[in-house]
């Protein structure tokens, strides 16, 4: 990478750098390292992307903060330019602070921020059935503010748990349990609101007031490397569209986020291989297999005969059964679909997103007898279009992201 940085010209560090090859494979190199924290830890596919995707915007932002710093050090103090090596040798007390120092205790961060994020995975399954308590690593090294916090009770619904859900600060061992209500009552809500303000005191930033499972990132938006603006920041929160041309980046750092995540999507473009698609589809009906319920139909010759179905309501009411004919349909429609892993992740997310949804409209089959309900979900950052055949009852057919 500073072979690449040494390569520039000008007064000030340009933006584009970040795309170089050299810089790229430093950024792919970081990432992957905080990405392999969480390597055996158990979550879904999706939020595993969106964890590795949280890491490599982390590694870009820190590269670009890495160079800025280390690119005055290509003159000397004449003024003259430096020979590469006097450059490099002068360089590394940089690199020593930031991949060797600073790495450690990110590494740990995002570890901790992974295992907490597939943990609210499982508790989100499961509801509001159990309460969730708030627990310390219970030894001498227990910072006295976190130890406050030991044994804090809320619902999962709790606002509690969007700003002091772990980790709470740099190397912080704290987590979450789920206890049964009847044998622990909740914490009063405004009690354990000033204990995490009392046990984030420090964090005079708020960098660590977030939840890694609710955001799906391993690294807060607002961290050492950004701005307290990225907090409020769309692009940031993955919700604007980078292809559109009405955001100006007002600053360097909005500018390099910016092309990371240009970088970013081009790269998550690719289209899946004939081997994806296969062992995509492998694991979809595996999937279904052994997740939709086991239901007695009756065919046109009144026979009875096993099926895989489950029935989910709308947000509207509508009764709708999912089968395995529609993950099948699924995978045909969007064969050739960048984002087919991300389908694939939401449809084995069905009863979380169908009841959410409302019926937009009625339409024709253009090579079908029966018409189609036409529903509309809003699911993590995708809007979720599917339709449903409407033959006995409703009867899910195909969805695809809009």
């Amino acid at each position: 990478m500073m072979s690449a940085l040494y390569r520039e010209t000008g007064a000030s560090l340009r933006i584009g750098i970040l795309a170089e090859p050299e810089a790229q494979e430093f950024i792919e190199a970081h990432a992957g390292a905080l990405d392999s924290s969480f390597q055996k830890v158990e979550m879904s596919d999706l939020m595993r992307r969106r964890l590795q995707r949280s890491d490599y915007i982390f590694s870009g932002m820190k590269a670009f903060h890495e160079m800025n710093e280390a690119f005055p050090s290509l003159i000397d103090e004449n003024g003259n330019r430096k020979s590469f090596e006097r450059f490099l040798n002068d360089v590394r007390k940089i690199d020593k602070t930031y991949n060797s120092n600073y790495l450690r205790a990110e590494y740990n961060f995002v570890q901790a921020s992974a295992e907490m994020a597939g943990k609210w995975e499982g508790f989100m399954q499961d509801g509001d059935r159990y309460y969730l308590q708030y627990r310390t690593a219970r030894d001498g090294r227990v910072r006295p503010e976190h130890a406050a916090l030991h044994g804090v009770t809320l619902p999962i619904t709790d606002t509690f748990w969007e700003e002091f859900y772990p980790p709470n600060g740099w190397n912080c061992r704290c987590t979450v349990v789920q206890v049964r209500k009847s044998k622990h009552p909740a914490t009063p809500h405004d009690e354990a609101m000033a204990l995490g303000e009392q046990a984030l005191q420090r964090d005079t930033k708020g960098m660590f007031r977030f939840n890694p499972g609710r955001e799906e990132k391993a690294v807060p938006d607002y961290n050492p490397y950004t701005i307290s603006r990225c907090r409020d920041c769309d692009i940031a929160k993955g919700k604007f569209n980078l292809a559109k041309k009405v955001f100006i980046p007002d600053n360097e750092l909005c500018q390099a986020c910016r092309l990371l995540r240009q970088t970013l999507q081009k790269r998550n473009n690719k289209r899946p291989t004939l081997q994806e698609f296969k062992e995509l589809s492998e694991k979809i009906n595996k999937w279904a297999d052994n997740n939709l319920d086991t239901i007695q139909l009756q065919n046109s010759a009144n026979t009875i005969n096993p099926a895989k179905r489950s029935y989910v309501a709308s947000g509207d009411g509508y009764r709708i059964g999912v089968g395995k004919k529609f993950f099948n349909e699924m995978m045909s429609k969007n064969k050739r679909n960048p984002k087919l892993p991300d389908i694939i992740e939401a449809s084995m997310k069905f009863r979380e997103w169908i009841p959410m949804a409302t019926k937009i409209r009625t339409e024709e089959g253009r090579h079908h007898d029966f018409k189609f309900s036409v529903y509309h979900a809003t699911w993590n950052e995708y809007t979720i279009e599917f339709k449903c055949k409407i033959t006995d009852g409703e009867l899910l057919y195909n969805m695809t992201f809009i």
